[in-house]
C-alpha cells in the first residue's frame, strides 16, 4: 500500500500529477477541491456554505476541510493506497494527519508566484459538465466552448487577481510550518513545477522508486 501527500500552490499541477500517479498504481486520488466542487454542483448543504464563502471572497475554514477529509478517508476504499491533495493546510492538520495515517512521502511542487498567476488566471471551467481547461496548455477546439458537451467556458468565481493574491498569501503563511513538520518526520521531495508534466512525473517516480509511467512514450 502506498500513501502520499502532494502539496503545491494552485496551478502547480497537483491534480495532473496525482491523476498520473493514481491511474496506473491503483491509488485513490483524494482532492479536497474536487470534493467541494462536487457539493457545489450538486447543491448540497455543504455546497451552499462553500458557495457563500467563495462569493464573499473568503477561504473555506480549516475545520470544515478537516471534517471533509476525515469523512472521505473513513470510507476506506483505498485498498492499494491514496494520494491526497489540498490537505493538510496547516500545522495542526499535519499533526492530526501524521498521528492518524502512515504515509510514504510528501511531494512538494514548487512554483514561483508569477507563474502561478499566469497559469491560474488562464483557467476555464465548463459551465455545463465541469470539464477543466487552461488557455495556455489545454485550449478547447472551439474558443469559449467545451469539447465534450459544447457548454460555455467560464472563469471560476475564485480565479480573480484579488482572490488569488489572498490565496497565495494564505498558502505561504501556512505551508512553511507544514513542510517543516513533514521534513522532520517524513521524506519530502521538492520538485520545480515549471518543468514539463512528464518530466515532473518521471522525477517523482525515480525518487520514490516507483514503476515508470505507463503513458510515457
Amino acid at each position: 500500500m502506498r500513501k502520499y501527500v502532494i502539496m503545491g500552490v494552485q496551478g502547480s499541477g497537483k491534480g495532473t500529477q496525482s491523476a498520473m500517479l493514481a491511474g496506473d498504481l491503483d491509488l485513490v486520488h483524494i482532492s479536497v477541491g474536487d470534493i467541494f466542487r462536487w457539493h457545489v454542483k450538486n447543491h448540497t448543504k455543504l455546497g451552499a456554505q462553500v458557495r457563500r464563502l467563495v462569493a464573499a471572497g473568503e477561504l473555506v475554514g480549516d475545520d470544515l476541510v478537516e471534517d471533509v477529509v476525515k469523512d472521505r478517508l473513513d470510507l476506506h476504499d483505498w485498498n492499494y493506497g491514496f494520494i491526497i491533495d489540498g490537505f493538510p493546510r496547516n500545522r495542526r492538520q499535519a499533526e492530526f494527519f501524521l498521528e492518524s495515517y502512515d504515509i510514504d512521502g510528501v511531494i512538494h511542487l514548487d512554483l514561483p508566484d508569477e507563474e502561478v498567476r499566469r497559469r491560474v488566471l488562464a483557467r476555464r471551467l465548463c459551465s455545463r459538465c465541469g470539464m477543466d481547461y487552461n488557455l495556455i496548455a489545454h485550449r478547447p477546439e472551439e474558443e469559449g466552448r467545451c469539447d465534450v458537451c459544447g457548454g460555455e467556458l467560464v472563469t471560476r468565481p475564485d480565479d480573480t487577481p484579488d482572490a488569488l493574491a489572498r490565496r497565495l498569501a494564505d498558502y505561504h503563511d501556512k505551508t512553511g510550518p507544514v513542510l517543516e513538520l513533514f521534513r522532520r518526520k517524513e521524506y519530502v521531495l521538492t520538485i520545480d513545477a515549471r518543468a514539463d508534466k512528464l518530466e515532473v512525473q518521471r522525477t517523482i517516480r525515480a525518487r520514490f522508486n516507483l514503476p515508470p509511467y505507463r503513458g510515457d512514450g
